[in-house]
């Protein structure tokens, strides 16, 4: 059963005058379109289809908000970086990801999805980034680490940890085995009660 029987979609807004009430607290999840952003959300809510998934990346265009339990959110930013969409698109994205960062005071956390094949790209560490400048935590989830050796998916989170520092938490985490559930569900928890108090 999920741990969050009330979570249901709120709205999704393509604009700041379209932001839910900025009330409560929120904790925000972006990805690089196909790092397997839906997939994970599914996993951590426990809920099949919560946030679509698809076999086109890129899917999530929306700042779409879900409600979690009363006076919390989930927030499931764009998947940045998808290649077929216009430059004015990607740009419209970028400046309204920006304003989202920049003015939501119930905002209390960031978990940034990335394929663990490839690693950190410029677009993580631009939300990183953006994190960083309003001060919020980061946990990083290193997904699809069932498609490495065991092996290789350890020497893969040592290189990330050492990239990001003090900057992030990081994982290993697997939506299709379901490896990592109950520590990406801890993190989401822990700014979930840390903005509450």
């Amino acid at each position: 059963m999920s741990q969050y029987p009330d979570a249901a979609f709120l709205t999704s807004a393509n604009a700041v005058s379209q932001f839910v009430e900025d009330s409560g607290v929120e904790v925000a999840v972006a990805g690089r379109s196909n790092a397997g952003k839906s997939s994970a959300i599914n996993v951590i809510v426990n809920r099949r289809q919560f946030a679509r998934t698809s076999k086109t990346p890129g899917r999530t265009q929306l700042i779409n908000f879900f409600h979690l339990r009363e006076g919390q959110r989930l927030v499931d930013l764009p998947g940045y970086g998808f290649a077929k969409v216009s430059d004015k698109m990607r740009r419209h994205w970028g400046e309204l990801i920006q304003d989202y960062f920049k003015r939501r005071r119930s905002l209390k956390g960031l978990i940034v999805v990335v394929d663990i094949r490839r690693r950190l790209t410029d677009f993580d560490r631009q939300m990183v980034d953006f994190a960083e400048s309003v001060d919020l935590p980061v946990h990083v989830l290193l997904t699809k680490s069932d498609k490495l050796k065991r092996g290789q998916a350890a020497t893969a989170l040592l290189e990330v940890r050492k990239a990001l520092g003090e900057r992030a938490s990081v994982q290993l985490f697997s939506a299709t085995k379901r490896d990592g559930e109950d520590e990406a569900r801890r993190h989401l928890e822990a700014m979930l009660a840390a903005g509450s108090g």
